[in-house]
């Protein structure tokens, strides 16, 4: 997880100076929401040979997957085992106050997995910051233009357009989307 933290640094480092040092004139908007899904499943069958998995959840749906290379120990996974993931979303915008960025876009990835001979788990974190650059805010029509990484500039509707009167054209706009998932397989319950 070092790696993880290290990568986000890199990435976060010059957007949190900019946060730092601007000024407090206004406070400009920035929203933040997330959303968590968790799973669980019984092992109903599996083949190690070809390392397709077949699990029932609660509602009694059932899922075949083909577990990838990069499932360690599946040796140590047997039928009644539990398989518990949990899945989060995380997405934050935030406006603020630019010192000269240009839009661009960043991925940072890092995983874990259990060590050889342990029950499977892993963890792992997708992360994206995207940066835009405010173009233009028509307060009559709600609407602001975004200057994207790619060069584009696209209109866009403001869910609350009291936020449109607290950024100024040539703000950045930081949107950070992070996606993590924890997977881990216990040994079937004893009774």
């Amino acid at each position: 997880m070092n790696s993880m933290k290290a990568a986000a640094l890199l990435v976060f480092a010059p957007l949190l100076t900019v946060a730092w040092a601007q000024d407090a004139e206004m406070e400009r908007p920035s929203m933040s929401t997330s959303r968590t899904m968790t799973v669980s499943a019984v092992v109903e069958a599996i083949d190690h040979e070809t390392r397709v998995v077949t699990v029932r959840k609660a509602d009694g749906e059932e899922i075949t997957f083909t577990a990838s290379e990069e499932a360690r120990n599946l040796d140590q996974v047997a039928v009644g085992n539990i398989l518990l993931a949990k899945y989060v979303e995380t997405l934050s915008i935030e406006v603020m106050a630019n010192e000269g960025f240009e839009p661009e876009a960043a991925d940072a990835a890092a995983m874990a997995r259990t060590k050889e001979g342990e029950m499977p788990g892993l963890a792992a974190m997708e992360q994206t910051v995207i940066t835009a650059v405010v173009e233009e805010i028509n307060l009559e029509n709600n609407t602001f233009k975004l200057r994207e990484p790619d060069g584009t500039v696209n209109e866009y509707v403001a869910r609350v357009p009291e936020n449109l009167k607290r950024a100024k054209v040539g703000d950045l706009v930081v949107i950070t989307v992070t996606n993590t998932v924890a997977i881990v397989v216990e040994p079937q319950p004893v009774g």
